[in-house]
């Protein structure tokens, strides 16, 4: 049993990885264009906020026998904070302004959530709300695809959502699925077990639509035509669908 943990574990740490590595090709992009274009800088704040508050939990003196999670996790705290600054830099002053400020709030939240679980909590008391943390950012940042999912529905077209970038979503939370079952863990399993789902689902669209052709308007040029997840913003779904959807929330 705690070989399969520790396997698992090890999967998991390589499938997210490559997820935690996929935008290096937009941030090429924006560093040769020096101009952010039309990404959203938000799904890689929000990641990083995942990835500390993950990190965190996995820490032996709030979580036992989950040092891989936070291996993985502390990585990718790295990683997104690299895409975080070199956004803030190249973005225009009024997204400079807003990402600068939701970085701000989310460096804030950890503090608080490290500080309230290393003063005012401990045992089972620290575990649970250092877990309930972690498990609500990791179901956003795993539902952060949906977007993309409405939009392959709305087109009929997988142009937007890459094979094996879908095939890794399900990768990750399917290891990370198991490695929380294994260890009986719960926080580790739920958002994992969410992040399965919705990788099945992804699948389940591409090989659906995988032949059909693309329309005309989803063959222009677009600044969303790399591989990373959640990065769309609304307009653009706008113009790959050539009209502004009625039921589109504000």
């Amino acid at each position: 049993m705690d070989v399969l943990h520790f396997l698992f574990g090890v999967f998991g740490n390589a499938t997210a990885l490559f997820l935690f590595l996929s935008p290096t090709i937009t941030f090429k992009r924006i560093i040769r264009s020096k101009s952010t274009e039309q990404f959203s800088g938000i799904p890689y704040v929000m990641t990083f906020l995942n990835c500390l508050l993950s990190a965190w939990y996995g820490l032996p003196f709030v979580s036992k026998n989950n040092i891989l999670v936070s291996t993985i996790n502390g990585t990718g705290a790295a990683i997104e904070s690299i895409y975080v600054l070199i956004f803030i830099f190249y973005a225009p002053k009024k997204e400079k302004a807003k990402i600068l400020g939701l970085f701000t709030f989310v460096l804030t939240v950890f503090s608080a959530v490290a500080l309230i679980s290393l003063f005012a909590l401990y045992g089972n008391g620290r575990k649970l709300f250092c877990g309930l943390a972690a498990t609500i950012f990791s179901i956003i940042m795993y539902a952060s695809p949906l977007s993309i999912m409405r939009l392959v529905i709305k087109t009929k077209s997988v142009e937007f959502m890459p094979f094996f970038l879908s095939l890794f979503v399900f990768l990750c939370g399917t290891s990370w699925f198991v490695y929380g079952l294994l260890g009986r863990d719960a926080f580790v399993a739920i958002p994992n077990g969410f992040g399965c789902g919705l990788g099945a689902m992804q699948l389940i669209l591409y090989f659906i639509y995988r032949n059909n052709k693309s329309s005309e308007e989803t063959n222009k040029p677009t600044a969303n035509g790399t591989i990373e997840i959640g990065s769309v913003k609304p307009h653009q779904e706008k113009q790959a669908n050539g009209k502004v959807p009625q039921d589109e929330q504000v």
